[in-house]
């Protein structure tokens, strides 16, 4: 049951007030409100009633309170006060109009309508309900000042809003790109810096830069021991005489490559020491006598044996497609029928060169010539036939194994293609040089030759011969006596020694030398000194020959057997 508290203001009845309609809602309906918010009611006729009980019921349109109306003194309602008083709740003194309807009017006095007699006055118009009161505060209620609102931004601060981000953002994104330019700035100047670095290290090493001394294969680019790779290349002349010889030298340690020409004449020893050429020892020792006689007289190590006939040499310029080089002659043509045709091979820079004018080139050697001249034209055939062939080891062992030739069996084609790629990838990057080596009339080495060619490119004087190998002593006979560097040679070759021929002397000396280099070969240059019957007041520490680990020169002091 809702709780209910009195009301001084409703009268005597407690419920007639605020809680009357519960009571009287099918009897009466709210025509207003009094000046405190309460109901004021009309009594519905019976009619009305029964037709309220038959039709749906529809909410009562509340009357808006009258003037009139009230709980005061009304000077207008007459003596009718206490009879209306009466028939509020229902009595004797009820009346119709009529049609039969029963009408009231509410007493001002009272808080309940009271029905009258006025059959002919129709029933008031509802009018609409006034506002109700100002609500009385209740304890414990709060007051509106007590909450804090909110205002809801509208759409000219949420503008600004967005601009202020789109500003700051802006500015963030500014200042984001111009630390990501100077990140790229800073980078690329480490990075252009570190280019430069390593392309002047790689120039300091390899020797290039301006004003760095170097020899012919930049060997001072590398100091200490250096790696060498050497084989030995014999080019046979099938429709003429005579052979040409180089050395195909790859140094792993400067990466760079050469070719060493070496003049048949070079002096060399047979199997037995005997003094022979070069190239007589090709055609009367083969291969392996002759690898073995080079390795004596230049103190290298040749690792196999390249035997090209010319035509094979032309099927390998044809298989590289053709060649450009300088040529230094006119060549002509060995076909020829008659004299004064144009010549196979013309003089001039580029020429390109297809097999058998290449073989025709490098075979050419002219009426008064020396055989150094044939000789360079082989070398620059040869430098050619590298710039062409491929980089890559396994093309260039196809390109090998199409020749279709037998090899020496110290030298498998695998060996010799991989090795001829390399020296293909020095010759592309411009680190490949050719060189002739110099010997004099007797076939021995000049002056000079030891210290450009023997060890800068071939590495002799550098490489120590082995525990066991015989040392190697070059003789130079400055005796006056013809017969003295023979007799020499076979005392040392009975003593276990090699002997390189020196050639003889420009002039006859006193007195024998036996000079060393190395302070280790003092004790072998003093037992050198005892085989040949000189004193020891003889041996000294001095310079020797390239090719040789002791040196002697023969004065008119030794005395022949």
């Amino acid at each position: 049951m809702n709780d209910r508290q009195y009301d001084p203001y409703a009268g005597s009845d407690p419920y007639a007030g605020e809680y009357a309609g519960e009571y009287a809602a099918d009897q009466y309906q709210v025509v207003g409100y009094d000046e405190y918010g309460r109901p004021v009611y009309q009594q519905v006729p019976q009619a009305q009633q029964v037709q309220q009980v038959q039709q749906p019921q529809v909410p009562h349109q509340s009357q808006p309170p009258q003037q009139s109306q009230g709980y005061g003194y009304d000077p207008y309602a007459g003596g009718q006060q206490g009879q209306q008083g009466y028939e509020a709740y229902g009595g004797a003194g009820t009346s119709y109009d009529t049609t039969g309807s029963p009408y009231g009017t509410a007493a001002p006095q009272d808080t309940a309508w009271i029905p009258q007699q006025q059959p002919e006055q129709p029933a008031p118009e509802a009018a609409p309900a006034p506002a109700p009161p100002p609500r009385r505060e209740q304890p414990g209620e709060y007051k509106t000042e007590q909450f804090s609102f909110i205002e809801e931004p509208d759409e000219e601060s949420e503008d600004v809003i967005d601009w202020l981000k789109f500003t700051e953002s802006r500015t963030e994104r500014r200042e984001e790109a111009k630390r990501r330019g100077r990140s790229r700035v800073v980078a690329l100047v480490v990075v252009l810096a570190l280019v430069i670095a390593g392309g002047v290290g790689y120039l300091w090493f390899a020797g290039k830069l301006p004003g760095q001394s170097g020899g012919d294969d930049g060997a001072a680019a590398a100091s200490g021991p250096q790696k060498r790779d050497v084989i030995v290349l014999h080019l046979h002349n099938t429709k003429g005489d005579g052979t040409s010889t180089a050395l195909l030298v790859n140094n792993a340690t400067t990466e760079r490559g050469a070719t060493v020409l070496l003049p048949n004449t070079l002096a060399v020893s047979d199997d037995d020491g005997t003094p022979t050429t070069l190239g007589k020892s090709v055609d009367d020792d083969g291969s392996t006598g002759t690898r073995e006689a080079i390795d004596t007289v230049l103190g290298t190590q040749v690792e196999g044996t390249w035997r090209l006939d010319t035509p094979y040499l032309e099927n390998l310029v044809e298989l590289v497609g053709n060649i450009d080089i300088d040529t230094n002659a006119d060549v002509p043509d060995p076909k020829a029928k008659k004299k004064g045709e144009a010549p196979l091979v013309k003089k001039g820079e580029q020429q390109t060169l297809s097999g058998r004018m290449a073989v025709a080139y490098a075979t050419y050697r002219a009426s008064g010539e020396q055989e150094a001249d044939q000789l360079q034209r082989f070398g620059a055939v040869m430098q050619g036939v590298l710039r062409k062939l491929s980089s890559d080891p396994q093309a260039a062992t196809t390109t090998v194994q199409s020749l279709a030739q037998i090899l020496d069996p110290s030298l498998e084609d695998k060996d010799l293609g991989a090795f001829l790629a390399k020296l293909a990838d020095r010759a592309k990057g411009g680190d490949y040089k050719t060189t002739l080596l110099p010997v004099g009339q007797g076939g021995t080495l000049t002056d000079g030759a030891g210290e450009a060619v023997v060890k800068d490119v071939l590495g002799g004087a550098v490489k120590s011969p082995e525990k066991d190998a015989a040392v190697r002593v070059g003789v130079k006979n400055a005796s006056g006596k013809k017969g003295a560097a023979q007799d020499a040679r076979v005392s040392l070759v009975n003593g276990g020694y090699t002997f390189i021929d020196g050639g003889a002397g420009p002039a006859a000396q006193p007195a024998s030398q036996v000079t060393y280099a190395d302070a280790a070969k003092k004790e072998q240059a003093t037992e050198v000194a005892k085989t040949l019957g000189l004193p020891a007041s003889a041996v000294r520490k001095g310079s020797t020959a390239a090719n040789a680990d002791v040196s002697v020169v023969l004065g008119q002091d030794y005395r022949t057997r």
